[in-house]
């Protein structure tokens, strides 16, 4: 039960310093990850959108039922994984998040991060793969690994597709369903 205790601490701390102030003011709440607190795969998108802000959980729309679907094709239940997002506050009519949102969050997720200590980060899309690895699209580094460190603490990182991307992409739907498998292959 530490886990929970240090989360709940980080979720007062983000609450207390109010951060990203605008995206709080029009939010209907802070969407925390949610999960296994020991889980091994730490999964993180971009921002809550409107199905997350209004049940204060990561990915409940058409994206986390795509999610949910990937994890399925592989044998893994949600509720064996960790998801979260790198921005805690939806962004207006589920807008991009701001470079400026992204940093002013980071030093949370980092926390988040240090508090699960998983072995492999699943970055879900550009936006949250961006602060990670800068010197590479998301098309060139879908379903690689990379060791990382964050915080001091070693990772493994594995880009993925954000779901929404996969909706009207059939070649990225393809990859989003093709890149986990390979990833967890690799890990092995």
């Amino acid at each position: 039960m530490e886990k929970q205790h240090q989360l709940d601490a980080l979720k007062a701390d983000i609450l207390a310093n109010n951060v990203t102030p605008d995206l709080a003011a029009q939010a209907t709440q802070l969407v925390m990850g949610h999960g296994n607190l020991n889980s091994e795969l730490f999964f993180i998108g971009e921002a809550p959108g409107k199905d997350e802000d209004l049940t204060g959980k990561p990915f409940q729309g058409r994206a986390g039922q795509l999610l949910n679907e990937l994890l399925e094709s592989v044998d893994i239940e949600r509720d064996d994984v960790y998801v979260t997002n790198i921005v805690k506050y939806r962004p207006p009519k589920n807008r991009d998040p701001s470079r400026a949102e992204k940093d002013e969050s980071w030093p949370y997720l980092e926390r988040e991060l240090s508090i699960i200590q998983p072995k492999v980060i699943l970055t879900l899309g550009r936006h949250s793969m961006g602060h990670f690895l800068s010197d590479v699209t998301i098309g060139e580094a879908h379903g690689s690994l990379y060791d990382i460190s964050v915080g001091g603490e070693q990772y493994t990182l594995a880009p993925l597709y954000h779901p929404s991307s996969t909706v009207y992409n059939k070649q990225t739907r393809q990859h989003f369903f093709d890149d986990l498998p390979k990833v967890l292959d690799q890990l092995k």
